[in-house]
């Protein structure tokens, strides 16, 4: 297969950061990699596979699937412990992609069932993990990547290891690489415990000045029309960039860090509250590789505040919502401090020739105590014929009747086939069958027996079956209907209103749930929030939200029910109505009775079994009730302003969620 053209990464224009994080993990593969936030459209892809490019060949054994390095073999890698191993050779550093539909199997590797079925023994097929070892593993949007592979890479990062144990299998390999990951913010955060093994992150936006976004479509441009003589014309840049990367490899050992500089980065750490103390030893590992990449021996205070502005960002984040960034004026002063020359210790007295002793600084208090790591936190019928030592053998499957479908971690699944399936577990009574891992199970116990033989059926047992386990990510589609208008009357009835649906928007945060957005007030409710995971573009469009007018209900409920018909079947819905319930504006178009129309929409609603709460915000000693009764008609619960805690909040919409 012809490997597909690669945009030469010195061409890349107009992100000059994030190629510095970038090229800063392959001098030191120690920084723990870069994770890259930004739009659509902005060269984070193309930097990310671009970069090995510019990279030094690493020594390998061309058909090694452990990538094991020169004199260390892994222990389980047939090829590089024989007598007659191969020589190691000069090659491209591998670059593996994680794809997000990835299984459990495929990442971490599983039994070689062809070795099993011709040879009767237990062989181990290596996975991903293994073929990105002393490489670069990209992981394409991933915010989106499946809690059960998070798991995965968090267990890997932390050890250097993997470690398989299933089916028989008991095997170690090496694991080390640099982690890449783009994702786009509209989608959702990441998982903290998996942020913070980032070792830098970098903010991509696109370029804002018309010169730079002409000199990026003409460049492109050039690479699509023939990438062949593109590449050719950026080949001299692209070769000085490997050479002074490989320099900087070579003379990264001997850059100092002297302690000045150590007091500086733990300063800044505390300066800028950061929890994590990775933070302290990745600015560290940083800073060196800044110095090496620019043919220094010794680290200056710019250096590391070049490392702060890629190590910090993503570690400042203390709970939901609050924003990433720094404060660059803030680290511009202190910085600038260090610079400074210390002023000349006090006299400690008549006659004395010393200064007194000091007290030990909060900073090198901090550094005494050391890190200390956190623990880390597809159905249908199928057909299938293998070939064993020339013979094919027909395989037979009876598949047990299906059962009912679990639930998942959130909420109950409608179809948890919908979901990627995770891995196969024993069981003689399977509501799902894992086909792979049943015949694997089979084929294995016919081979070591030796009751195989070439030509006949493939015997299944009831005890090699196997269950398949899926995803149940089961997250829900979280509509907020939000009463903007002049009937909600005080400001401070509007910030309460605020305050709890930011209660709830911590929750759907934490659980990863869908969150869409409409507001109401004027003539006609508007959608300020399409269904996204992005519960920081929710928390913006209430921030911002304009008050006052008057009171379209009907058209707000109307234009709930076009959005909760256009979700996923996969993330059921929940609609949480915001209101006093005091329509006064008719549906766009018609001249009827506006709270006559709210009670037919919310009746049309209840009859599509939508699940609903209500959130009474009138107040004041005479109140009409309206939105009880809309509640009522809609069948959902109804709290009031005075019950609008984060608290009461939270458990009565899992309530809602779990009552379907």
């Amino acid at each position: 297969m012809t490997a597909l053209p690669v945009y030469p990464f010195s061409a890349i224009v107009g992100q000059p950061l994030l190629q510095q994080a970038l090229l800063l993990c392959a001098v030191d593969p120690g920084i723990g990699g870069v994770l890259v936030r930004g739009d659509k459209g902005t060269a984070k892809s193309t930097a990310a596979r671009g970069l090995t490019q510019v990279l030094p060949p690493i020594a390998r054994v061309a058909a090694c699937a452990f990538n094991c390095a020169p004199g260390q073999p892994a222990a389980a890698c047939t090829l590089c412990n024989g007598d007659n191993a191969p020589a190691a050779a000069p090659a491209d550093l591998p670059f593996v992609t994680l794809p997000l539909g990835a299984t459990e199997d495929r990442v971490l590797g599983s039994l070689d069932l062809q070795q099993a079925l011709q040879g009767g023994q237990r062989a181990f097929q290596p996975g991903l993990l293994a073929a990105a070892h002393r490489g670069i593993l990209y992981i394409d949007e991933v915010n989106l990547l499946a809690d059960h592979l998070v798991d995965v890479l968090l267990d890997v990062a932390a050890m250097g290891v993997n470690t398989v144990q299933r089916e028989g299998l008991s095997v170690s390999h090496p694991a080390r690489f640099t982690l890449i990951g783009t994702m786009n913010l509209e989608e959702g955060d990441l998982r903290p415990q998996l942020l913070d093994r980032f070792g830098l992150m970098v903010e991509v936006n696109a370029p804002t000045d018309k010169t730079v976004r002409a000199e990026v479509v003409r460049r492109r441009i050039a690479f699509e029309a023939d990438p062949a003589a593109f590449a050719s014309q950026w080949q001299d840049r692209q070769d000085a960039l490997r050479n002074q990367v490989a320099q900087a490899q070579r003379l990264l050992p001997e850059v100092v860090l002297d302690d000045a500089m150590l007091e500086l980065i733990s300063h800044l750490c505390c300066e800028f509250e950061v929890a994590s103390l990775r933070a302290d030893i990745v600015m560290h590992k940083t800073a060196r590789a800044i110095a090496a990449l620019q043919a220094r021996s010794r680290v200056t205070p710019d250096d590391v505040r070049e490392a702060a502005l890629l190590v910090l960002p993503h570690r400042r984040r203390r709970k939901p919502f609050e924003q990433t960034g720094m404060d660059q004026d803030k680290l511009d002063e202190l910085v600038d401090q260090a610079r400074a020359p210390e002023p000349p210790a006090p006299d400690a007295g008549p006659g004395s020739g010393e200064a007194p002793p000091q007290e030990p600084s909060p900073e090198q208090e901090q550094r005494e105590e050391g890190e200390q790591d956190q623990p880390s936190e597809a159905g249908g019928q199928q057909t299938f014929a293998i070939a064993a030592a020339g013979q094919a053998r027909k395989i037979s499957v009876a598949a047990p009747a299906q059962a009912s479908v679990a639930s998942g971690r959130r909420s109950a699944v409608a179809d948890a086939s919908r979901g990627s399936a995770v891995r196969a577990v024993p069981d003689a009574n399977p509501d799902r069958l894992a086909i792979g891992a049943t015949l694997r199970s089979a084929a294995v116990r016919s081979a070591l027996s030796g009751e195989a033989e070439p030509g006949e059926r493939l015997a299944v047992s009831r005890a090699d079956l196997h269950r398949q386990v899926r995803s149940g990510r089961g997250a829900n589609l979280i509509v907020f209907v939000v009463d903007a208008s002049g009937s909600m009357a005080a400001q401070r009835r509007m910030e309460a209103v605020k305050g709890a649906v930011l209660a709830l928007l911590t929750d759907a945060y934490q659980r990863r749930d869908q969150l869409a957005v409409i507001a109401f007030r004027g003539e006609q409710a508007q959608l300020l929030l399409a269904p996204t995971r992005s519960a920081d573009l929710a928390v913006q469009g209430l921030r911002e939200l304009p008050t006052g007018g008057r009171t379209p209900l009907p058209h707000a409920l109307q234009l709930a029910a076009q959005v909760l018909q256009q979700a996923s079947p996969e993330a059921p819905p929940l609609l949480v109505i915001l209101s006093d319930g005091k329509a006064n504006v008719s549906l766009p178009g018609s001249h009827g009775d506006a709270w006559a129309q709210t009670l037919e929409a919310a009746d049309m609603l209840a009859g599509q079994a939508v699940p609903a709460l209500v959130l009474d915000t009138e107040s004041g000693y005479l109140r009409l009730g309206r939105a009880a009764q809309l509640a009522e008609a809609l069948g959902a619960p109804c709290l009031t302003l005075e019950q609008l805690t984060g608290d009461a909040l939270a458990l009565t919409v899992r309530a809602q969620l779990g009552a379907r």
